[in-house]
């Protein structure tokens, strides 16, 4: 929103745009070209709008002949490492099964199920649960 400044007659006039030196600009610029820090972050600081920020940024980019120069870093980018994920290992006896254990007083049994009847443990399920 733009500053409002009221003339001798009682009209109000816009304030003039400010006007940033080379230096000031280049200084903002350095700062938001830092690795892991925000453009927006760096406007807040100098009291400036992010997109003006980053408009000096971009015309800056443009005069270097389009040299990408956002946030660079001497650090080469990543590369794809592939990893082999190891199963995990079986802790139960009856791998691919459903296994249940039940707790009653001093008495704990254990109920394995086939995968392949899922649907069927899960009927005991509800019934046993009631």
């Amino acid at each position: 929103m733009a500053e409002l400044a009221v003339n001798p007659e009682g009209a109000v006039q816009p304030v003039r745009r400010r006007r940033h030196s080379k230096e000031f600009k280049a200084e903002v610029m350095r700062a938001a070209m830092q690795p892991h820090v925000s453009v927006a972050a760096v406007a807040l600081h100098y009291r400036l709008n992010a997109n003006l920020v980053r408009s000096w940024i971009t015309r800056q980019a443009k005069r270097q002949g389009g040299k990408q120069t956002s946030h660079s870093t001497d650090v080469s980018p990543a590369e794809f490492v592939p990893l082999q994920i190891a199963a995990p290992p079986s802790t139960s006896p009856a791998s691919g099964a459903i296994e249940v254990e039940v707790c009653r007083g001093a008495t704990t049994i254990t109920i394995r199920w086939p995968l392949s009847a899922a649907s069927d443990c899960g009927t005991w399920l509800q019934g046993w649960l009631r």
